[in-house]
């Protein structure tokens, strides 16, 4: 008998030790996994996250295109993610793009008020599930001027989500600063490498001229996933130490 509990003992703690973490980003199209990824040349960088983990680290990425923090929230799609948060997992965070849509009512939201506590309320709830939350910066667009300077265009989103992370003492990769050293690094013409420019015809999914500087081609989000990792790999945040262990 003290064999027979020895043993179910044993397979429970192999059961416990092989348990997956999963880890849900949340956020907008930048992130957004795409539709028919074989031919589509637009990704979002969660999209190809997976990637870079091993698969003791499952990639739920539940970042939608054209959601801001509010219609996130009020589509109930937090909802969906928080129902299924278990302690172990991790959410990161990315909005402001959206938010920054002051002709929309269902997607504007004030970045000193709204915006900052539509935040606050995805890491409380986040951590009442034993999740870890982790904010992130929006990524800068492709905007240089004539003089090839990259111009800001996210107002004071990316601070106020600084500021929330040091607040609640939240894991913060700022992904803006990592974006923009990488737009200026590609300057202003191969930085089209990084997002989708193409002319008519020239790419079969696209009838017409492409041009956009704000979402990502394939290339563009491997990069943006590949910063992401070797901040996870940087980080001497404890919390961050089951993402560094399933990293590649």
């Amino acid at each position: 008998m003290t064999k027979y509990y020895l043993l179910i003992i044993g397979l429970f703690s192999v059961a416990c030790f092989a348990q997956k973490t999963t880890l849900y980003t949340i956020g907008d199209s930048t992130m957004a996994n795409k539709k028919d990824p074989e031919r589509n040349p637009e990704h979002g960088w969660a999209q190809v996250l997976q990637l870079f983990f091993t698969e003791n680290i499952v990639v739920e990425n539940k970042a939608v295109n054209g959601r801001s923090t509010k219609s996130f929230i009020n589509e109930k799609r937090w909802d969906s993610i928080y129902k299924k948060l278990k302690k172990g997992d991790y959410v990161f965070i990315e909005f402001g793009h959206n938010d920054e849509k002051i002709e929309d009512s269902t997607r504007y939201t004030n970045p000193h008020t709204s915006y900052r506590y539509n935040l606050i309320k995805f890491v409380k709830e986040s951590r009442q599930k034993g999740a870890t939350p982790v904010l992130l910066s929006s990524i800068a667009r492709r905007n240089f001027n004539e003089k090839g300077v990259l111009i800001p265009t996210h107002g004071d989103y990316p601070l106020i989500t600084r500021l929330v992370a040091q607040e609640f003492k939240v894991p913060f990769i700022d992904l803006e600063y990592l974006t923009e050293i990488l737009e200026q690094t590609y300057g202003p013409e191969k930085s089209k490498l990084l997002h989708l420019h193409f002319k008519a015809g020239e790419n079969a999914y696209y009838d017409s001229d492409k041009n956009d500087d704000t979402h990502l081609s394939l290339k563009g989000a491997t990069e943006i996933a590949r910063m992401v990792i070797n901040q996870i790999k940087a980080a001497t945040d404890p919390a961050l130490a089951a993402l560094k262990k399933g990293i590649k």
